[in-house]
This record gives C-alpha cells, sequence and structure tokens, in this order.
C-alpha cells in the first residue's frame, strides 16, 4: 500500500471515500455526532448516468425518521408497498410499524436531498473531482493520496466507493463470491411507437417496459443475450438488445441514459483492515433483484457512525469497530442469497415458471409472506447482542411515547445521534450519572401493545437501553445487575471508573 508524494492539502478525523448514498449518510452520522469528516468524490455534482435504485424499505425511512430528515424524503416520492421478492408483491401494511410501506423515490432524487442536507446544512466539506489512489497507514492515522499526487491525512479511512472500490483493494481484502452469469440493459427512453407495457418472460429471462406515469418518460429493462461486456452500452446495444427480444426496436431514437447491471454477487471477507473500513457497495455487491442494495448501504451507515464517531472521540476504545462487520456481514451474506434466487426465478422456461407459480402460493400464506417481507424491509433484523428481552439486538419500534411536555414518536428520541436510557417507569433505580455525558436520560410512558413485526407481540419493557442506530442494547428493570456492562460495552466506561 505504497503511497507516493504530494501535496498536503489538509487533515480530518475521518475521510470517505465515495460521496453516494452510503457515503454521505456516514458523513451526516459523524458530523452530526461531531466529527471533524470530510467526503472525496469523482463526480462534479450528485447528476447520476441513471436511474439507479428505485425506493427506500422500511426501515430505511425509519433511520431517516430517527435523524428527523424522513419528511423531506416522503414529499418527494410516492409511499407505496415496493415490497417485492422476484416480482412477487409482499405487502407489509398489516405490519406493527409506523413506517409499514415503502417510498418510491429514484436514487437521482433521494441523494439530491440527502447531499443537500449534509453540504449545506451540516457543513461536511466535499471534494469533487477527486479520486482515492491510494493510502498508507500506521498507528496514529491514514494518508490518503487522490490522484494527481494531493493527500489528505485522517484517523479513519472509510471506502463508499462502490463495487469496484479502491480502497476495498489497496486493503487487500478478499472479494468473494460469484462473478456474473447475465446481464441488463436499464434505460429511459423516446420510442416513435408505443410497447405493449409490462413484464415479459422467455427463454432468456424476464425483461419489462413501462412509465410511473403518462407524462414520464418510458423505462425498460431487457436481458442481453450474453453477458454484457466492460464497455458502457450505447444505443446501437439497446436496439440490438429490443429486437433480440422483442422482435422490433419500437421506433427506438433516443435514451436520455443506458445503465448496464448484472447478477455478480460478491461481499468483502472483512470489513475492516486496522484503520481502514468498507461500507455500501465497497463491501457487497449482487444484483438490484428485491431493490436492497441502496437501502442495506444507508443502514451500514447508521451502524457504523456512532460507533466510529465514539472511537474518534476516545469514548469507546476501537475493538468496538469489530462490532460493526459481526452485525452487518451477516445481513449483506442474506441479501446476496435472497437477489441469487431471485435472479435464477427471472428465468422463463416453464419449470422455473412452475417454481415462480409455488412460490406466488406460498407467500401467499401470511407467515411465510411475513417472514420474507421482514428481512427484506429491515424490520425484522436482529443483531446478536447476547440473552435477555425479546426487543435486545432489535430496532426499538417507533411508537408514540407519553413523555413530559407531550407525546412524541420514539425515533425523535435519538435526533441528536445520543443513546437514550428509556425509562418506561417498569420500576427499579439506577445512578446514570457516571455515563450522563454521553447517554440521555427520559422517562415515557406507552399503553398499547408491544408488538414487533414477525415476532408477534412481547413483554413491555421496564426500561430500555437504545443505541444511536436505535437498536436496543439492554431491555429490563433498572436495577437489573446487567444494565452498568450493557452501559459499558456499548457507550464506554463510567466517568469514576
Amino acid at each position: 500500500m505504497g503511497a507516493g508524494r504530494g501535496t498536503r492539502s489538509g487533515s480530518h478525523e475521518v475521510v470517505i471515500a465515495g460521496g453516494g448514498p452510503t457515503g454521505f449518510m456516514l458523513a451526516a452520522e459523524l458530523r452530526l455526532a461531531g466529527v471533524d469528516v470530510a467526503v472525496v468524490e469523482r463526480r462534479a455534482t450528485q447528476d447520476l448516468d441513471g436511474s439507479r435504485a428505485g425506493g427506500l424499505h422500511a426501515r430505511t425511512i425509519e433511520v431517516l425518521d430517527q435523524r428527523g430528515v424522513a419528511e423531506r424524503f416522503l414529499e418527494a416520492g410516492q409511499v407505496m408497498q415496493v415490497q417485492g421478492f422476484a416480482l412477487i408483491p409482499l405487502d407489509i401494511s398489516d405490519f406493527p410499524a409506523r413506517r409499514n410501506h415503502g417510498l418510491a423515490l429514484w436514487q437521482q432524487a433521494f441523494e439530491r436531498i440527502l447531499a443537500a442536507w449534509v453540504i449545506d446544512e451540516l457543513g461536511v466539506p466535499v471534494l469533487r473531482e477527486r479520486v482515492v489512489e491510494d493510502f498508507t497507514q500506521d498507528d496514529a492515522g491514514v494518508t490518503v493520496t487522490l490522484a494527481g499526487g494531493e493527500s489528505l491525512r485522517a484517523a479513519y479511512l472509510v471506502g463508499c466507493d462502490g463495487g469496484r472500490s479502491v480502497v476495498r483493494r489497496r486493503a487487500g481484502i478478499e472479494f468473494a463470491g460469484w462473478d456474473a452469469s447475465t446481464s441488463w440493459l436499464v434505460a429511459e427512453v423516446e420510442m416513435d411507437e408505443v410497447p405493449a407495457f409490462g413484464v415479459r418472460r422467455d427463454a432468456l429471462g424476464t425483461h419489462a417496459i413501462g412509465r410511473r406515469a403518462p407524462d414520464e418518460p418510458i423505462r425498460l429493462v431487457v436481458t442481453e443475450a450474453q453477458v454484457g461486456a466492460s464497455e458502457a452500452p450505447d444505443l446501437e446495444t439497446l436496439r440490438a438488445a429490443l429486437v433480440g427480444v422483442y422482435g422490433a426496436d419500437f421506433g427506438l431514437r433516443s435514451a436520455n441514459w443506458i445503465s448496464r447491471f448484472s447478477d455478480r454477487a460478491r461481499q468483502a471477507v472483512s470489513y475492516r483492515r486496522g484503520r481502514v473500513l468498507l461500507a455500501g457497495d465497497a463491501a457487497h455487491v449482487h444484483s438490484p433483484h428485491g431493490g436492497q442494495g441502496l437501502n442495506i448501504g444507508v443502514q451500514d451507515a447508521v451502524n457504523l457512525g456512532w460507533k466510529l464517531a465514539q472511537v474518534v472521540r476516545g469514548v469507546s476504545p476501537d475493538t468496538l469497530l469489530d462490532s460493526y462487520e459481526a452485525e452487518r456481514h451477516p445481513v449483506a451474506a442474506q441479501v446476496l442469497r435472497l437477489t441469487r434466487a431471485q435472479v435464477a426465478l427471472s428465468m422463463g422456461d416453464d419449470r422455473h415458471e412452475a417454481l415462480r407459480g409455488l412460490l406466488s402460493d406460498l407467500l401467499g400464506l401470511d407467515d411465510a409472506r411475513r417472514h420474507l417481507a421482514g428481512i427484506m424491509s429491515g424490520l425484522s433484523v436482529r443483531y446478536d447482542l447476547g440473552d435477555g428481552h425479546p426487543l435486545v439486538g432489535r430496532r426499538f419500534p417507533d411508537v408514540e411515547l407519553e413523555i413530559e411536555g407531550g407525546p412524541r414518536w420514539a425515533s425523535s428520541l435519538l435526533h441528536a445521534l445520543r443513546p437514550v436510557l428509556l425509562d418506561l417507569g417498569g420500576g427499579g433505580v439506577f445512578d446514570l450519572a457516571p455515563w450522563a455525558d454521553r447517554v440521555d436520560r427520559i422517562r415515557g410512558r406507552y399503553a398499547g401493545p408491544w408488538t414487533l413485526p414477525v415476532v408477534g407481540e412481547v413483554p413491555a419493557p421496564a426500561a430500555a437501553l437504545i443505541r444511536p442506530d436505535g437498536y436496543v442494547a439492554w431491555a429490563g428493570a433498572l436495577d437489573d445487575s446487567a444494565l452498568p456492562a450493557a452501559l459499558t460495552r456499548w457507550f464506554g466506561p463510567s466517568a469514576s471508573a
């Protein structure tokens, strides 16, 4: 990992390579926690060369609620049921959650709103038209070399620079998995003829043509006869693919953009190498079936941000960062498994059609639907944080609590990115003073049933220790002897230690 000589342009506590959804969400988390963070981004603006991801799942909306910014995204998109497995709808409107729905919102719009928050409101500096080329690390930090010889110094470097991550490669982290066996072209086009809209399946695979609204351009997805070449597809490539599948190009005359994606599925064997970490597509890539890529990248950022902030500020030892990989690696591994299964089900021959029909029947059963929808929405994710109350390791439900001053959604307690010891009146006494500089104590009440998606009803907690990412680190009576250990594990030793 040798870095060439160059001009030192500045130092930061954290440098993030990549200003996409994951990189900017991580920058927001760090900045809210008071960390000096900078983003290195190759693009001159947030403009994209295609639509990319088309929506947010329920848990992603929840984490935006936790920072008080969800409404600005909801106003720009369309609230709807976005869940689906191999194009089989998975309705979550019966889930016991405030956000028992998704949001149709193109990545272009998501990034624009996110960037305005991160740059204009939070003041995170973005070094545009720059690319991380190399780095070296030592016991004190990381020296990051940008293309052209400019360099930065940071305590930590986080690679959010996509599936072909330079940071991951220069860190020597293996990207294990499967090469592409199928590829698709996706485009926004103008045509002289209006083709029949809908999904089509044949021996080659699954294809689709349609538009979200009558005044929008036509969007299409078409499977390529062979795995696509490395060069960017052009209008003639798209025309040939259309003729190969539909027997006509429908008077294709122009394309606003054309992109290619494949079923390549790989995951970093480790999310950390010393002072270098990976998140988002730099840590895992897969086909976009099910629309989970952007969502799990944003959730990676929310898991990592507060932990990295505590380590940078000296609140917690750097071993806390090991919990990031322990918690998020299994989530992405499961996504790779689900997307590979959906690709297999996209084949259009009779055998796959029979299998898809059988699966559709099974997912018509509530238990099966809820199980799979809970995974894909992120609402049933559980981190292995040990035994105890059923809430431990799960998202704290975004219920409306009675707090002094009036009712508040639970998510609003996390706007400041600080952990919360929520006293729900279940008895016991605990002196939080040794952790009061980093953990908020809030007294509240909730009279309704405590019901979790997929799990069902659980006992009412007497109190709960909620991490800044919204997951429950501990739940029980305040005089439980396990509470001090949980506080120390996640938020550092007491001031008196």
